[in-house]
């Protein structure tokens, strides 16, 4: 069954002719009578009583309102994607981590309402894997996380890197460790730790770390907003390794300190030292990037990347 079946048989009953419903619907009599038989077949059953006048048989009178409504409903569904395709979505729906939710998105939320006036935004902060499993699921159209390949190498992923950023040490500002400029690898095991709950792209990073360095720490507790993280690591002997851009607003706080961590060496293939860092993408959908809205999201985005590098960050640690 082919909806220009359909198309023809609704015509055919409005006009009670096949002449004018070959008209109707721009076709010659021909097809449109073929297009008839091919539905009768498929049904099993005569729509219409072949006389001076086309009148539906019993079985065209039970087809007739649902007819009507599938042809309905194809032509609502046909204007949604037309909409869709030319950016008249009603929302775009976005997940990020929350040091992005905080200090990067902002201006670019304000920038979009303003390009945008007719799309609402919904803007959720989630963990990493979280915000990847919803927008895999549908939900969200965008995820600006960090990188995790193993939930994002489906063929229809689309992953951007947009910024690289290193881990720093948070401890209070009378911790022992603010002895240092630099904080040794091997002093990590020495104080206990609070870090991200399951499920946050942080804990699973500081887990690779730890055991491709032969590295152990004691996680005392798992958090999961970075206001919970300064107010613990202010009590004193508690440290927490977090990117910078979660330690921007830290930095002002004169009951906190942040130190860097000292770069590893790799003795087994002698490469150049290295610094425990993340990435932060942003990933959606070769179906979603499409879309004039989420393009523009997007654009946006890769925009807001060099201001929020260039100004933002360098202001704080210069600061």
């Amino acid at each position: 069954m082919r909806i220009e079946q359909l198309q023809a048989f609704l015509a055919i009953a409005d006009t009670g002719s096949f002449g004018q419903a070959a008209s109707q619907c721009g076709i010659t009599q021909s097809t449109i009578s073929r297009q008839i038989q091919a539905l009768e077949g498929n049904l099993g059953a005569l729509l219409f009583h072949r006389s001076t006048q086309a009148k539906l048989t019993v079985a065209g009178e039970k087809l007739l309102p649902r007819a009507k409504k599938i042809c309905q409903e194809w032509a609502t569904v046909g204007q949604e994607i037309k909409d869709l395709q030319a950016g008249k979505q009603p929302e775009l729906c976005v997940a990020a981590i929350h040091s992005v939710c905080s200090h990067f998105l902002p201006p670019i939320l304000q920038q979009f309402c303003l390009d945008y006036p007719q799309v609402q935004l919904r803007v959720t902060a989630l963990g990493s894997d979280r915000a990847l499993k919803v927008l895999r699921d549908g939900l969200v159209d965008i995820a600006i996380v960090m990188n995790n390949r193993f939930l994002t190498t489906s063929p229809e992923m689309t992953v951007d890197l947009l910024y690289e950023e290193k881990i720093d040490v948070l401890m209070a500002v009378n911790h022992p460790l603010t002895r240092y400029d630099q904080v040794p690898h091997t002093e990590l095991s020495n104080y206990p730790h609070v870090v991200f709950k399951d499920g946050y792209g942080m804990q699973r990073l500081l887990q690779e770390w730890c055991s491709i360095h032969n590295l152990s720490i004691n996680a005392v507790m798992e958090l999961n907003t970075l206001d919970a993280f300064r107010g613990v690591v202010r009590q004193g002997e508690i440290i927490a390794l977090l990117p910078e851009t979660a330690l921007l607003e830290t930095r002002q706080d004169n009951r906190l300190a942040v130190r860097s961590l000292a770069p590893i060496c790799d003795k087994s293939n002698q490469k150049s030292p290295t610094l425990l860092t993340r990435q932060v993408v942003l990933v959606s959908t070769s179906d979603r990037i499409t879309i004039p809205p989420i393009a523009h999201f997007c654009h946006l985005v890769r925009q807001g990347v060099t201001r929020f590098n260039e100004q933002t960050i360098s202001k704080s640690l210069s600061a």
